[in-house]
């Protein structure tokens, strides 16, 4: 029997999260700041999300654009105070200058979520060796996913790694789901369904208005139907 594919929606506020539930989203990621790229939202944010919905939140870990960790202290404060409030799924990822993963602070944050899923995010494609990333990661706690458009360009280029790392799930370091977002367009899904894809992020997809419009429960819809197709 075929599992559903998951779509997982970014969502700012109550009202988008809302909107992306009505739609059909099954998960939400909230962030905050996406001139940024996503950055964690605020506590009080979280809480309302939480309130007006029933389907999964994942929360954006990071506090500053880029890859690098920066304050881990701060970070796992903010953790902290996440969990605190009920957060019980997350979503980070730091490099290393050398490209590789920030273990030490990967590992820190990951001790203070206590078990709680997690998606490793989008660092990924700028990893310096994707494969090596994950097989460093394999076995932390609580990883479950990867957010990946499978190049650090968007889904167009990353198409043909994102078909091979589909073929290898179940190989260690790749026992994760491939949840595939970044310039991620409608017309990409068949081919990404056919290799074995089964989970969708999608941002600005949802907002056919721009970012300073909310959610469309219409556009979540549209994309409901496709990866469902």
């Amino acid at each position: 029997m075929s599992t559903r594919a998951v779509l997982e929606v970014i969502a700012l506020d109550a009202e988008d999260a809302v909107a992306a539930q009505a739609g059909g989203a099954d998960r939400l990621e909230l962030v905050a700041d996406m001139a940024a790229d996503g950055l964690t939202p605020a506590v009080e944010t979280f809480a309302a999300i939480r309130t007006a919905v029933g389907i999964p939140l994942r929360v954006m870990l990071r506090l500053r654009d880029g890859f690098a960790a920066g304050d881990i202290e701060a970070l796992v404060r903010t953790a902290r105070e996440l969990r605190a409030a009920g957060a019980d799924e997350f979503v980070l990822g730091f490099l290393g200058a050398d490209g590789g993963p920030d273990l030490g602070a990967v590992e820190r944050l990951v001790a203070e979520l206590d078990g709680c899923r997690w998606t490793f995010h989008r660092a990924i494609d700028r990893a310096a060796d994707r494969d090596a990333l994950r097989k460093r990661l394999a076995d932390l706690p609580g990883l479950d996913t990867y957010l990946t458009a499978g190049s650090r360009h968007g889904v167009d280029d990353g198409l043909p790694t994102l078909a091979a790392e589909a073929a290898r799930r179940g190989e260690p370091g790749y026992t994760q789901q491939l949840l595939v977002g970044g310039g991620l367009r409608l017309d990409h899904v068949p081919r990404l369904r056919a290799a074995g894809v089964d989970a969708f992020h999608i941002g600005g997809a949802a907002r056919p208005h721009g970012w300073t419009a909310p959610v469309s429960p219409e556009a979540v819809r549209q994309w409901r139907t496709a990866v469902d197709g």
